[in-house]
């Protein structure tokens, strides 16, 4: 250790010595050197300003300490607070809904109204229902002197199953109604009573059907109706009636096609014709398919397609091609206030017996059936709301139909008893034309409150034919007001006032002039008075004016009508 601190000093002395010979040696003189070079800060060099910065006042101000306490003083309070309670809100009472209901009525002209509704349970998802109805009445018509009594009594069941993505219902029924050709024009005036019981004027139809739906969701096979009519009369007419109608839709991007399918077939036959003993046949095959595209937004509502039909008559074996427009079109302009809609329809409509009888079931049952072809029916209107209130809708329409039907009194044979109930100038057949026809509709709709509504609605219709001289038995204006109304929570009622403008028909005589059925004003009124939940006693008056008018000619309607009766609603 000694030895090793001797040498430090040693080397240390040597280079001390080395360094001033050196000196004296290289004498660098008196020159200044000025070494330049740029200025590059660094973060050293920079400074932060304090946030409170040093004063340097001679004068400074000592903050004085505040002190903050609370001087509580003890108050003397008899109040004692109670427990809130919630405010009482008035509950509307829950309507009791029943599954079955009947109805029994009785009324003047030995009239009866009666109809049951049952509907069973059968499990979670599936129901079944019975309905009959029965509407009859012994006829006694001021001044007519043939039988004109009437009934109508329908029997109808259905079976409904809804699932999760599929439903479907099926149902059958039976209908069995009873008329009367009473309508003898003036030259029975003056006949003997024996001579009229020599008329038989009765017509019986009976009828069925059998029929039903689905529905699928999330499918592109939406769904699908059938249903199979049969008629029959007592004159040995009959008619079958076919109608298949299926469903699709396919998504696209914007928009969706939807295909429409519809296969009508129709057979019938009438034992003879109005002027002779040949009998009538017919048989049509009606298949159409109507894709569409349609586009839907908040304000726009768009469908653009066509209809194409094929039609074989297959009596006469000739086919037929048809196409016609599908297009429909609405536009929010103003929220509910105002929409604008418009468009252009068209298609091929299978006329069957059924039909006519329904509408006037005074035909005779020798009548020739075809369809009618209807070209096209372009229409446009605006509906919307004036206030909550207040509902409105007008359109107008021109179209073009070939082959329309109408009913004309068949001809006057004279007072034969070898002669058929309904050929005494007192039933009504088919005459057919092409059609043109403009239409207005106007409509308003008042809904002051649940408790009152009030509706008004008016056609005007215009016709041009190609070949006959009228448009028979079709009035040029039709108007009607309507309102329902609860005067008080048991009192109910309401009022229906129809108008129908004069109409045109052919003098059945020898003479074949044009004439002329009057215009007429029907009134009807209801009142219903709710005993309790299950039990409603009920009034209603029909024709209050009066009028024996004439809906179809040589054929008055009954008098002031009025009927009594009450319904029952029950679970069993």
């Amino acid at each position: 250790m000694f030895l090793f601190k001797k040498s430090l000093i040693f080397v240390f002395c040597i280079l001390s010595i080395s360094l001033v010979f050196s000196q004296d040696k290289d004498d660098l003189g008196t020159e200044v050197v000025n070494i330049v070079k740029p200025y590059t800060p660094t973060i050293s060099d920079a400074f932060k300003v304090k946030e409170t910065p040093v004063l340097n006042d001679t004068d400074s101000v000592q903050k004085k300490e505040v002190r903050y306490e609370i001087f509580s003083v003890p108050v003397a309070s008899t109040f004692t607070p109670s427990k809130g309670k919630a405010a009482t809100v008035d509950k509307a009472k829950p309507i009791t809904l029943y599954d079955n209901y009947a109805t029994l009525g009785f009324g003047n002209y030995t009239s009866v109204l009666g109809e049951l509704f049952s509907s069973f349970e059968i499990s979670r998802t599936d129901n079944a229902g019975i309905f009959f109805r029965h509407n009859s009445s012994q006829g006694d018509i001021d001044g007519v002197r043939l039988e004109n009594k009437y009934y109508d009594t329908e029997l109808s069941g259905n079976y409904t199953s809804r699932q999760k993505d599929m439903s479907y219902k099926l149902e059958a029924g039976v209908e069995h109604q009873l008329f009367n050709w009473y309508g003898l024009n003036d030259n029975f005036d003056s006949a003997t009573d024996e001579t009229l019981n020599e008329i038989d004027p009765q017509q019986t139809y009976l009828g069925f059907h059998v029929g039903g739906n689905i529905s699928l969701e999330e499918s592109i096979f939406e769904g699908a109706s059938a249903k199979i009519h049969y008629l029959g009369d007592a004159f040995s007419s009959s008619e079958i009636n076919l109608n298949l109608q299926p469903k699709f839709a396919f998504p696209l991007t914007d928009f969706t096609l939807k295909i429409d399918g519809e296969v009508d077939y129709v057979n019938g036959s009438f034992e003879r014709n109005y002027i002779n003993n040949m009998g009538i046949a017919y048989s049509y095959l009606n298949a159409g398919i109507t894709p569409s595209l349609v586009y839907v937004n908040e304000d726009l509502t768009l469908s653009l397609g066509a209809n194409a039909v094929v039609s074989l008559d297959t009596e006469n074996s000739e086919t037929e091609f048809f196409i016609y427009p599908q297009i429909n079109a609405s536009y929010r302009l103003v929220d509910e206030v105002l929409i604008v809609y418009g468009g252009a329809e068209g298609g091929l409509h299978q006329n069957t017996y059924r039909e006519f009888k329904n509408e006037n079931p005074f035909v005779s049952p020798t009548l020739f059936i075809a369809p009618t072809s209807q070209l096209y029916n372009a229409f446009g209107g605006l509906k919307g709301k004036l206030s909550n209130q207040v509902g409105y809708n007008v359109r107008g329409s021109y179209g073009k139909e070939e082959n329309r039907a109408f009913f004309q009194l068949n001809p006057y044979k004279g007072m034969s008893p070898n002669f058929e109930g309904y050929e005494y100038g007192n039933s009504f057949g088919l005459v057919y034309d092409d059609l043109n026809i403009l239409n207005i509709f106007g409509e308003l709709k008042v809904e002051v409150s649940n408790t009152f509504m009030l509706g008004a609605s008016a056609n005007f219709y215009s016709y041009s034919l190609d070949n006959q001289p009228e448009a028979w038995n079709v009035p040029e204006l039709e108007a009607s007001i309507f309102s329902n109304f609860n005067i008080t929570e048991k009192v109910y009622g309401g009022v229906s006032l129809f108008f129908v403008g004069e109409r045109k028909d052919l003098d059945n005589t020898s003479n074949s002039q044009v004439i002329s059925l009057d215009s007429f004003f029907d009134a009807n009124v209801n009142l219903g008075y709710r005993v309790n939940d299950r039990l409603s006693i009920f009034a209603k008056g029909s024709n209050l004016l009066g009028n024996n008018y004439e809906k179809w000619q040589n054929f008055p309607v009954q008098g002031i009508q009025g009927l009594l009766g009450a319904t029952y609603k029950f679970d069993w």
